[in-house]
């Protein structure tokens, strides 16, 4: 059994993490720390998780994640940063799902972030945990940074078009949507109900955090730097990422088979048949992704639909992923859910 740590368990990706590893078979829950919420029991904050996970929150100067085999930090940007280099020297292994280590571009990260980086040595070390990209680096990481909600939906739809070479790269565009849930468990204007509902609205169009390391998964894979506009948008959901992206193709390639022979062996990848339109509900809870690939009035314009749950396969459900190869468990091991529909 793996003994598992969690600093930062009282937002929604942490209470994501608890439902997936409270089902997970070599799992232990051995600590999920909160400042605030120390002492009072999990299940008092997440009802759902009422005998499923029988733990209290604990100080993190009480919780001896030293004597974890993995901890996850599902905490605010900044945070892991200033823990890690601790648990490494103890022999833990890490996974981090906020953004510390996910920018191999140390000013650019601090541009972006606006905070000087603690351990700038580790970002190098850090393995960008993409299973669909880096399974052989992350079986040997000690350390992963578990990508954004809106690259993974991204990268997934333009990887097989770059990778083989028959896209202009110089002018990509993510056109994204994402559930309210995206913005964290937090009381901000722009996620009350009677601002979110009945409403659809672009933000970051100047530029987004994720924008750098988007580009920055793409440019590897192009083995050049691309060029790619990014808008997200905020849709009145409460979970899912639906991502229309578009490119200029550069040669007559048979898309549908390029796209299901990239994604034949990917366990939470579903290439749709010819035609398909995925939908954010038909992965809501689970970590597939669907995608769906379009030629539009058979022209040199691509258009990739792809779909994710943000806090499943765009957050706790990719780490657990990222955990299960780490640890050469079954890599669908506590994460194959069906979606939940309706």
């Amino acid at each position: 059994m793996l003994k598992v740590g969690i600093v930062g368990g009282t937002g929604y990706t942490g209470v994501e993490l608890l439902r997936l590893l409270a089902g997970h078979s070599q799992v232990q829950l051995h600590a999920i720390t909160s400042r605030a919420d120390a002492g009072s029991p999990v299940s008092q904050m997440f009802p759902s998780l009422r005998g499923h996970v029988n733990l209290n929150f604990t100080h993190p100067d009480e919780a001896h994640l030293e004597q974890c085999d993995m901890v996850f930090f599902a905490t605010p940007n900044g945070i892991a940063m200033q823990q890690t280099r601790e648990l490494l020297d103890a022999g833990v292994r890490v996974i981090d799902l906020a953004a510390d280590f996910r920018i191999k571009d140390i000013a650019e990260w601090e541009k972006w972030y606006g905070m000087s980086h603690a351990c700038p040595d580790l970002v190098a070390e850090a393995v960008y945990g993409l299973p669909e990209v880096n399974r052989e680096k992350i079986k040997k990481a000690r350390l992963i940074a578990n990508p954004g909600c809106y690259p993974t939906a991204v990268q997934l739809g333009f990887l097989p078009l770059i990778e083989a070479g028959v896209i202009d790269t110089s002018s990509l565009i993510a056109d994204s949507k994402s559930g309210v849930s995206g913005a964290g468990r937090k009381a901000e204007v722009h996620s009350l109900f009677s601002e979110s509902a009945d409403n659809f609205k672009a933000y970051g169009v100047a530029g987004h955090r994720h924008l750098p390391e988007i580009k920055q998964g793409l440019s590897v894979a192009a083995n050049k730097a691309v060029g790619l506009t990014f808008v997200p948008h905020l849709t009145p959901l409460i979970r899912g990422i639906h991502a229309t992206l578009y490119g200029k193709l550069t040669q007559n390639v048979d898309l549908q088979t390029l796209y299901e022979q990239r994604y034949a062996n990917e366990v939470f990848v579903d290439v749709l048949p010819v035609g398909g339109m995925p939908e954010t509900r038909s992965v809501r809870g689970s970590n597939t992704c669907r995608i769906a690939v379009h030629r539009p009035q058979g022209g040199d314009t691509v258009v990739v639909l792809s779909v994710i749950d943000n806090l499943v396969k765009g957050a706790a459900g990719q780490a657990v992923q990222n955990m299960n190869i780490m640890f050469g468990l079954p890599e669908a091991e506590g994460i194959d859910m069906i979606p939940l529909l309706p």
